[in-house]
């Protein structure tokens, strides 16, 4: 079904996109809500847009209960399609309604893939920029966490960053540096401010809020630095840095916005003492170390362990988020 015109209102966008043609089809991934308590776990904590907007629409309307690293584990779960609901007998916790959209954004070939996760229900009308691990934007897990995010009242943007050349499993490992090696960072950063000027033309020149926030994991979490030290406070207000691979010490100078840092002591790609080098240059941030955990646990858990560990992390996370872009609303 072709439709073209206006985003509805009942899709909770804070305004109107343009050129817009939807195709609707429902998807079937679970997103929780969190409570918020307080934690006891073994960590160590050292201290206006020129861009079109045409949006081909996988529209998603999905409600669910309880905690997402649980349900992937747990065999009692009952998982159904569409609007989809998780039952079983432990704790539930009803969650937002959250629409997934896919966007293109920019025009001819500046134009960027892009996916865009709503808060139906108690949108807080705040943008937050979401980057991928080197799997890229479609990955489940990436998309996954978008959703949870969603699910607590924000708008989350997922770019793609790797214009349609993401890395696989499915690739021998010894083609990963060559497959590296044609990312360009320069190409990286510009799509990443281009969707950064869609969010602000979206979201902040709307007068919802003052900034945006940005959160990124391993590949993505190393970005996070190098665009908030380029940006310095113009456009985001806080960053989020899961695992980040590749970070520059001396860009980290730079920043000037609150930065939230979570790694596991056990990953060799994003050494602890390089994050405590790395934080000793950001005026106002904060080094969350979980113990005995390896690269990508919080998006990417591999057992009950981890998966418990992940919800921490995302508790976490979403306060300092959260305090942070209060500051600036």
């Amino acid at each position: 079904m072709g439709w073209s015109g206006s985003i509805p209102l009942s899709w909770a966008l804070p305004t109107t996109l343009c050129s817009s043609n939807f195709l609707f089809k429902q998807s079937c991934l679970p997103v929780p809500a969190f409570a918020s308590h307080e934690l006891h776990f073994p960590i160590n904590e050292e201290a206006n847009s020129d861009y079109e907007v045409s949006v081909v629409v996988q529209r998603s309307s999905i409600n669910c209960s309880r905690s997402f690293w649980l349900s992937r584990t747990n065999k009692n779960s009952r998982i159904c399609a569409s609007q989809v609901k998780v039952e079983d007998t432990t704790e539930d916790e009803t969650c937002e309604l959250v629409n997934g959209v896919e966007l293109s954004i920019g025009e001819g070939d500046d134009a960027i893939n892009a996916y865009l996760c709503t808060a139906v229900k108690n949108n807080n009308g705040t943008g937050i920029l979401l980057l991928s691990d080197v799997f890229g934007f479609e990955d489940s897990a990436t998309r996954d966490f978008a959703y949870l995010v969603a699910c607590n009242g924000y708008n989350v943007l997922v770019p793609d960053l790797f214009r349609g050349d993401p890395w696989t499993k499915e690739r021998p490992k010894a083609l990963f540096e060559e497959w590296r090696a044609r990312q360009n960072p320069e190409h990286i950063a510009k799509d990443i401010f281009i969707s950064a000027d869609w969010m602000v033309n979206e979201f902040v020149a709307a007068g919802i809020t003052k900034k945006l926030g940005i959160i990124g994991f391993c590949f993505g979490g190393g970005q996070v630095i190098d665009i908030l030290a380029h940006d310095q406070g113009g456009c985001f207000g806080v960053g989020v840095s899961f695992y980040g691979t590749g970070i520059s010490t001396s860009a980290a100078a730079n920043i000037r916005v609150p930065v939230l840092f979570i790694a596991g002591d056990n990953d060799p790609l994003c050494p602890v003492n390089n994050l405590k080098d790395i934080g000793k240059e950001i005026e106002h941030q904060k080094i969350v170390v979980f113990q005995g955990r390896g690269h990508g646990f919080v998006h990417r858990p591999e057992s009950p362990e981890e998966d418990e560990d992940a919800e921490k992390a995302f508790v976490i996370m979403r306060n300092w988020v959260h305090d942070g872009l209060a500051i600036e609303t």
